[in-house]
């Protein structure tokens, strides 16, 4: 009997605009075929989709889960899924995606610290919201999409109140929706959710020093083990990963302060400022100082992302 294929997973990264760290995706590009992919997805920022059009199914944690007009879907960072339309369909979307931890952190008090559902614990068919039964999540979804389109006056003032007052709600639900007893736990992850502990823990931890035998662990494997199956996933190697993160996040505060690039280097985790340049250099074709120079002077275009690897879209 011929082996199962296996399905290839793709990693979308999207780097967020400095100033206003949310990023929306609409229009009639964001059309969804009713081909079945063979790719999963995930993305590096919480995903918050509403589907304007037509009908699908979306395959998420294992469940084929409908959706229709009028659904709103709630999907983690790390967490592969897929979506295709019901058959002679193409259901049309709007996505927003931003960072909780990054975007809120100023307006949760400081005791709290989960800012995103814990993936291994959210069900599937929790991940998608009907309008009937939720009619708020609807409606301040699409009000948040109305005001990023529209730019009218104050209107990032508005959609962070709007995205706050959303994602409260989307947490209120989940709370509701959490199990009393988690069966899952980390020693238990399988297949492609097994790299998910370690993508969590460099977006949390860039800034500190970390080994290859620290992220093999994260995961309960051997670092030969690891190495191959990140690779296997992500299309590079672990450190190169967490390289990348650590000179995207440079960019942020090269563009947004006035820090020196010494200051910089350490913050982002880079143990001398000579590993600091050759990195970025060979990320972004030209030196810390160069790219700064370029940016203020905006003859440098924003980049949708320095992490162009092998297999990703």
């Amino acid at each position: 009997m011929p082996r199962k294929k296996k399905p290839v997973i793709e990693y979308r990264h999207y780097s967020l605009p400095i100033n206003f760290p949310i990023l929306l995706l609409s229009g009639e590009r964001w059309k969804i075929s009713d081909i079945k992919s063979e790719h999963l997805h995930f993305h590096n920022h919480l995903e918050i989709g509403i589907c304007h059009s037509d009908s699908g199914i979306m395959e998420i944690k294992g469940e084929s889960v409908p959706f229709k007009a009028g659904d709103v879907t709630f999907i983690p960072r790390y967490l592969p899924h897929t979506t295709y339309s019901s058959p002679n369909e193409a259901s049309l979307w709007s996505y927003i995606f931003f960072s909780p931890e990054e975007l809120f952190q100023h307006s949760f008090k400081s005791a709290y610290s989960d800012f995103e559902p814990n993936l291994w614990a959210i069900k599937g068919m929790n991940c998608i919201l009907n309008k009937e039964e939720h009619p708020k999540v609807y409606t301040l979804a699409t009000s948040v999409v109305e005001e990023l389109k529209q730019k009218n006056n104050f209107y990032q003032e508005s959609a962070y109140g709007l995205l706050l007052s959303l994602y409260i709600e989307l947490l209120r639900i989940h709370s509701r929706n959490k199990p009393l007893v988690e069966q899952e736990t980390d020693h238990n992850l399988k297949g492609d959710f097994v790299i998910s502990p370690v993508l969590e823990y460099i977006t949390k931890n860039y800034m500190i020093p970390i080994t290859i035998n620290d992220l093999a662990d994260l995961c309960h494997l051997s670092t030969t083990h690891f190495r191959r199956k990140f690779h296997e996933i992500m299309g590079t190697a672990p450190l190169d990963f967490l390289n990348s993160t650590r000179i995207e996040e440079a960019c942020k505060q090269l563009k947004s302060t006035d820090a020196s690039i010494l200051s910089i280097s350490e913050r982002v985790g880079f143990q001398s400022i000579s590993s600091f340049n050759r990195c970025f250099s060979k990320l972004m074709g030209e030196s810390p100082k160069q790219w700064r120079k370029a940016v203020h002077s905006e003859a440098q275009s924003a980049k949708a992302s320095i992490l162009e690897f092998t297999g990703w879209v």
